[in-house]
This record gives structure tokens, sequence and C-alpha cells, in this order.
């Protein structure tokens, strides 16, 4: 273990084996533990860092630049107030550079430094990520102190004390905790944000799991009226809705622990007969209420640059990715049809049920950030609210 920083250094990173990386502080002056991923998009950071399926991580981007764009307060992806229920830190090569964009209205440490997200930087990200593809995912402790001053053997001690996200359900507090309706669409250059069509043509309810805005602007876009209901909503409520549509929405954690109570009401949604889309955590937990299993993957999928095909179609898209998770597509049982697979390891990205309209995808049509290849997965939930009708 390093028992001395290099002169000059303000940040850490103290990993659970005892390993330290040094560099500049940036961002939220303290420390914060979790389980260290690395993410390959080259934009974005702002959607990352807030996206509550970071929840309890920490993002090593690998792109070396950072904070071009700034940040402003548009592009946060988390729905709730509460900083902690998105990425707990961030790792960059280079230290960010001041803003260069129209829609910035500020810098990205200062923004991080609000929001309680401790960065380092200085710190060679490949040699990380290489690390993370050989070893998996480590829990580590960041850290930023302007003096320098760091008890290193207590981060490592703190890194090793955290359990990790397996049996960790983190859904119940990225999850709104009283129902409501978004009413915001999809950008439009460069107007911005549209606003929803006045005459609804769906009733869509989204289980909140730690729900993306850009999901629910990407059903508004489509003619729904989106109503965004707990976590632990039951069944019996959410059809008392009537819904036209239920949604199963991202989130963070073990799909398997957030299942013990979201699964049982999945498995009543999928029987009434009501179309049933999820997307990343939500096709996690739908898979299970079909049978399926799922597994802790070593590094994960993280980033916007990640193929996936389509095998209803035989398309191959550019996705957005964002998973630690992944369903066993070995136990998926017969009623279920794999339907999207990643072409970078294979895993299962997509699964329909061939009586039913019920169907989801690992990866996140809706990106942001990200490219938008796979935006018509929400016309296809559309047509199936339509054919329903």
């Amino acid at each position: 273990m390093t028992s001395q920083l290099l002169s000059g250094a303000t940040g850490v990173l103290a990993l659970a084996d005892g390993t330290i990386l040094q560099g500049i502080g940036v961002g939220a002056v303290g420390d914060a533990v979790g389980e260290v991923c690395f993410n390959t998009a080259m934009t974005g950071y702002q959607e990352i860092l807030t996206d509550p399926s970071y929840m309890a991580q920490i993002v090593a981007f690998t792109f070396p630049h950072m904070g071009n764009v700034g940040t402003n307060v548009e592009d946060v992806e988390q729905m709730s107030g509460a900083a902690e229920t998105s990425a707990r830190g961030a790792i960059f090569r280079d230290v960010p550079t001041a803003p260069a964009n129209w829609r910035s209205d500020s810098d990205l440490a200062s923004w991080m430094a609000r929001r309680g997200v401790v960065g380092l930087a200085g710190v060679d990200t490949r040699a990380l990520t290489r690390r993370i593809r050989e070893r998996g995912m480590p829990h580590a402790v960041i850290a930023h102190d302007p003096q320098g001053r760091f008890d290193l053997e207590a981060l490592v001690a703190k890194a090793r004390q955290w359990n990790g996200l397996v049996g960790l359900d983190l859904a119940k507090d990225a999850s709104c905790l009283q129902p409501f309706v978004y009413g915001e669409g999809l950008w439009n250059w460069p107007e911005g944000y549209a606003q929803p069509a006045p005459d609804p043509k769906f009733e869509v309810v989204v289980m909140d799991y730690g729900v993306k805005r850009n999901i629910l602007r990407a059903l508004t876009s489509v003619g729904a009226r989106a109503t965004v209901v707990p976590a632990s909503t039951s069944a019996e409520d959410v059809l008392a809705r009537k819904p036209q549509g239920i949604l199963l929405s991202n989130g963070p954690g073990d799909p398997s622990a957030t299942g013990a109570y979201a699964v049982p009401e999945i498995r009543k949604l999928v029987d009434s007969g009501v179309p049933v889309f999820g997307i990343c955590l939500g096709h996690q937990m739908l898979s299970l209420a079909l049978g399926a299993r799922t597994v802790k993957m070593d590094q994960g999928h993280h980033g916007a640059n990640h193929p996936v095909k389509d095998l209803t179609t035989g398309k191959v898209e550019i996705v957005s990715m964002n998973h630690g998770f992944t369903v066993d597509r070995d136990s998926l049982p017969p009623p279920v049809t794999e339907t999207h697979v990643s072409l970078f390891d294979g895993t299962n990205a997509g699964i329909a049920l061939k009586d039913r309209p019920v169907f989801s995808v690992q990866h996140h049509p809706e990106a942001s950030p990200g490219p938008t290849d796979s935006l018509y997965l929400f016309d296809r939930f559309a047509k199936l609210m339509d054919d329903a009708r």
C-alpha cells in the first residue's frame, strides 16, 4: 500500500485491494465509496453523472477530455432532487476544461462541487480501464482534499467494508415518493425541449425504479401522457388508472433485490393484457417475472457506442448502455423470445412474449447521451397500444 502521496496530490482513489491512485481533486471535497466502472462515451458527461442507474458507482471516463461543453440546468436525467441518487464520483484523465458552449451556465468542476460529486483528475484511465476489464469492477473510495491530507489505510478499509451492489435494492431510494404527470417532449433544435400535445393519445403509467427524464420525454413525443408512480406501487393501483400502456423504467442496484417486491406486481401487470415495455432494470425484472435469472457482470456495459442487433429486423444499432447485471439468456423460458443481442459479448439485450404485447430491452433507447438508433422502440410501444385498443 502506498504510504505517502506525491507532492501536490489533492485527490486519491483507494481500491479495496490496497492500490492507491493519486492525482488532482475535482468537484466536491470529501470522500465517497462505490463500485468503479468505466464509461466509453465521448459526450454527455452531465447526463451520465445524473443517471440514477449510476447510483453507488464511481464513473471512470475513458475519453480524456471532459468539461468542454460545461453544464446546464436542463441536461439532468434524474427526477429526484437528491444528488445521492446518481453517481458518487468521477475519474478523468485530464483536469476538466473550461466550458465553450452556448447552453452552458456552469463549469463541470463547480457543478460537481454543488452536487456533492467527488472527482479525481490526472489518472491513467487507460490503465484503470484495462484493470477493470481483467479483474472486474472494484470497490473503492474516491477522496478530495485541497490540502492533500489522506488517511490511506482508513480509505482502503472503508472500501473493503463496503458490501457492493449484489443484493442491494437502490430503486426504493431513486424512485419518486408520490405519483406525478410529466409534461415535456424530446429536444427540438434549436427551440429546446418540446411541449406535450394538448390531447394525449395514450395514458401510460411509468413504474419508477429510477427513471431518466428522456424516457419520459420520448413517451410524451409518441403521444403519451406519462404518469410516474413509485416503485412500490401495487399492480392493482396501476391498473385502476386504466392505462393503455405500462413502462418499467431503468434504475440502479440488483434486480433480484428490487424484484423481491416488484416482480410479483410485474407478473400481474403482464397477465392483465395491457402492453408492457421494460428498459434496463425494467427489462431485467420483467425477465425475472417471466422465469429467467439475472447475474452480476464483471465489467458491465457503460457507454454510448455499443452495437446491438435487433433479431426481429436484422438491423444493427449503436446504442447507449448502462448496466452491471445481465439476463442469463440460457435461463429464458420457452414462451420468451430473444429479440436483441449485444454484438460486443453476445449477452441478451432484449426479449418479447409471442402471445402478449410485452417486450423489453437492456439498452437505453432514449439515449441521452448517445445515438437515437433505438428511438423506434417507443413507436413500437405506441403501435402495441394502438393495436390493443
